[in-house]
């Protein structure tokens, strides 16, 4: 096992690099399951859906008129309302020449009838229509597959489920889809320090956030979450819980403990348990990152400042997370826009600073400062809605210079 003894003496990872890595090692899960399509919001279609109806099923009314057949205008100066046609209700009479039926949106045409006109562009005389305007032959008519027809390929392989595919599969008649299985991911908090909310704090303790932050970061991708709690800063211990969450999950998420501290044996008992892939970074906040393999199992150590963890889950922990379910590589696109105050740095490490984005009158953006950038400050995180990216080499942004942000998307 590597032990990562050589960790102090070697340079810091840059972010692309450590990005770059993490995806290299993302393979995506290939095992399958069955669901139903309600709970496949978020998940990875493992084959193509293909549709075996027509939508429409059927020739119908896209709109409240009357229907009948354009061929009897050049004959006919009034229809003759005969029948009528309801959504779930189809009339069972077919027309003749010079007849109509009063039909409704969403209604199957009646036999012999090809065209429709809106309700408002006729008169109507006890059982008679006259139209008081001209109208195309086929004009307010759905046909039936015009918008899927059989055969179609609807969701393609490896589509993600968004909330518009429910109502589509439903639409076609599909109660149940083909889905790569849901990613299992293992979570522990690490600090003698760590209290769980809504626990009394004792002197020198902390509420744990940093935990709960990222199953909330985690919620919109659906994966199994597995929650192994606080663990104190006691060697057996943690190496128990680790071994444990490894032996379960695809990913293992811990927070805390991968610094150089005293008491920080995470990454010490990971890199005896599996390999140290890499570990600090040329980023901040975040700079003691840890990624490596126990076994089977992917492990992300954040660090323990609140922030730090937040940000690196966010810009490392999230695409390593999604690549691994299949999600197709899809990287947030940085856009560029205007300081409204300095943004100082010091060379040497990528910056991801808290901003407050917003747009002008004409559509340009323009990014203040969301406060304190300390990696504890989480006032700052609550207050933002972007990350302004300052690069290693930039000693800053002056205002009313160009900068880049990505909104915040999972924070």
């Amino acid at each position: 096992m590597n032990c990562g003894c050589d960790a102090l003496k070697t340079p810091l990872l840059a972010f692309d690099d450590a990005l770059a890595k993490l995806l290299a090692t993302a393979t995506a899960v290939t095992e399958q399951q069955t669901i139903k399509v309600q709970d496949a919001l978020g998940r990875v279609l493992a084959a193509d859906v293909v549709s075996n109806f027509n939508i429409p099923p059927y020739p119908n009314s896209a709109m409240d008129g009357y229907a009948f057949n354009h061929q009897d205008l050049s004959d006919f100066n009034q229809l003759e309302v005969v029948t009528t046609s309801l959504a779930g209700h189809p009339s069972e009479q077919a027309l003749s020449a010079g007849q109509c039926a009063r039909i409704m949106t969403g209604a199957m045409m009646p036999q012999g009838a090809d065209t429709v006109i809106m309700q408002e562009q006729i008169n109507r005389d006890g059982e008679y229509i006259s139209l008081q305007t001209q109208v195309k032959a086929g004009a307010n008519v759905r046909k039936p597959g015009e918008d899927i027809a059989t055969g179609n390929i609807v969701l393609p392989k490896g589509h993600v489920v968004q909330a518009r595919d429910i109502g589509l599969l439903c639409a076609i008649g599909v109660a149940q889809v083909n889905v790569l299985r849901q990613l299992k991911v293992a979570l522990i908090s690490t600090g003698d320090e760590l209290v769980e909310p809504g626990n009394a704090l004792d002197e020198g303790q902390i509420f744990d956030s940093n935990r709960q932050l990222v199953m909330a970061m985690l919620a919109p991708l659906g994966v199994a979450i597995r929650d192994f709690g606080i663990i104190a800063d006691q060697r057996k211990a943690i190496t128990t819980a680790i071994t444990q969450a490894t032996e379960w999950a695809d990913v293992l998420i811990t927070s805390g403990g991968v610094s150089v501290g005293d008491a920080d044996y995470v990454k010490e008992i990971l890199s005896e348990l599996g390999d140290i892939n890499f570990w600090k970074l040329a980023i901040k906040p975040g700079k003691p990152f840890a990624f490596g393999q126990v076994g089977q199992c992917a492990f992300l150590g954040l660090p323990g400042n609140p922030v730090s963890a937040a940000i690196t889950f966010d810009q490392l922990g999230i695409p390593f997370i999604k690549q691994r379910q299949g999600h197709p590589l899809n990287q947030e696109i940085a856009i560029k826009a205007t300081a409204l105050v300095d943004f100082k740095k010091r060379p040497g490490r990528t910056e991801f600073q808290r901003g407050i984005a917003t747009q002008t009158a004409d559509g340009q953006w323009q990014v203040d400062t969301a406060g304190k950038q300390g990696s504890g400050i989480l006032s700052a995180l609550g207050r933002a809605n972007c990350h302004v990216i300052l690069a290693a080499e930039s000693e800053g942004v002056l205002a009313t210079q160009q900068v880049e942000i990505i909104h915040y998307k999972y924070l």
